[in-house]
């Protein structure tokens, strides 16, 4: 285990400069998430810190050590990618245990550190049989044994259920979170898809452009987003965002409807041009006269939930209810709002006001 630092970090090909001056501070046993869209720099940062690609600028240290000229073999760092690249012609133990054997590590030894990895993976009836025999699910487990089995500092893993269905992935990311615990391992984890981060991470970094958007726990970016971008990218269904301006105490929409303000709003002035955030679950439907009035265009029947998409004031918004609504579209309903929910971001800046 250890603790990973990134200082004033920066990735150039050629002169188009792809990560731009960032910090992260990644503690002795944390699971951190690098998340954000395609082409954030989410994956360059990872492969920074395993050796895979230079540093343009800055450092890159584990334990204090800057590593920057490092080589990967050195780095005393274990990758899982999302491609399982099992050597197909050896058996799950040997793929284990291939590194090890490169490195002239005892065989006894050998042999002990793969049976305690198959063991906390479940893996000990399969260590004979090979990787074409083998379910995408196991597949994946025998790439993260063969990083276990290394007892590196730090391990890195890069959209390791990217391959695997829904049903595989949601059962495979609490094995991955079930296993850190266990192991108690600081974990860097890549993905684009936030339900992972929420689910699995300790922290997440929300990366954009090659820029860090926001760090933080995953409730904490989910209630408190620092902007327009960190609360459109967390939370599914994503925040409802609806235009307008702060007006006499109230939130005006761009109809003339207008909306109640939360106590954190008093005191702005009035003409701010203003986006008003609120999450699809913060929206009760009530029965007489309610804070807006929303009209229904799709009902979604879940099962253990409802949402419903439509409009209010003219904008589209979304909402979800604990509960089964015998709706239908074109109807209109008076909806209350959670006001301590709502966040209010600059028209301008996108930053949360």
């Amino acid at each position: 285990m250890a603790n990973v630092s990134v200082r004033n970090l920066k990735k150039n090909y050629g002169t188009v400069e792809v990560i731009h001056g960032i910090d992260v501070d990644i503690r002795n046993g944390e699971f951190v998430a690098l998340v954000g869209p395609s082409g954030c720099g989410k994956s360059t940062l990872l492969r920074m810190i395993a050796g895979l690609e230079d540093v343009s600028g800055g450092t890159v240290s584990i334990d204090e050590e800057v590593i920057n000229d490092i080589a990967p073999r050195d780095r005393d760092i274990a990758m899982v990618f999302q491609s399982y690249a099992l050597y197909p012609h050896m058996t799950v133990a040997e793929n284990m245990g291939f590194a090890l054997k490169l490195a002239k590590v005892p065989a006894t030894e050998i042999d002990a550190r793969i049976r305690e990895a198959a063991a906390t993976l479940n893996l000990t009836d399969y260590l004979e049989r090979f990787p074409r025999e083998l379910s995408g699910g196991q597949r994946q487990r025998v790439a993260m044994g063969r990083a276990i089995v290394r007892s590196p500092k730090v391990f890195l893993f890069d959209e390791p259920l990217s391959n695997l269905d829904a049903k595989l992935r949601v059962r495979m990311r609490t094995e991955i979170k079930s296993l850190h615990h266990r192991l108690g391992a600081t974990s860097v984890y890549v993905t684009h898809d936030q339900i992972e981060a929420m689910t699995m991470a300790d922290r997440i970094v929300v990366m954009r452009g090659g820029h860090i958007e926001q760090i933080g726990a995953p409730l904490e970016l989910y209630d408190a987003p620092a902007n327009e971008f960190v609360a459109t990218f967390i939370g599914s269904p994503s925040i409802n965002l609806l235009e307008g301006k702060v007006q006499g105490g109230r939130f005006v929409l761009i109809d003339g409807s207008t909306l109640p303000l939360p106590e954190a709003a008093a005191g702005l002035e009035d003409g701010r041009a203003a986006k008003y955030g609120i999450r699809p679950e913060h929206f009760t439907i009530t029965e007489g006269e309610g804070m807006a009035n929303m009209t229904v265009d799709v009902v979604e029947p879940t099962g253990n939930e409802t949402i419903l998409s439509g409009t209010i004031g003219g904008q589209e918004v979304q909402i979800t209810q604990q509960q089964r609504l015998a709706l239908s579209p074109g109807q209109k309903v008076p909806v209350s709002l959670r006001l301590e929910a709502v966040h209010l971001f600059d028209a301008l800046t996108g930053q949360r006001i």
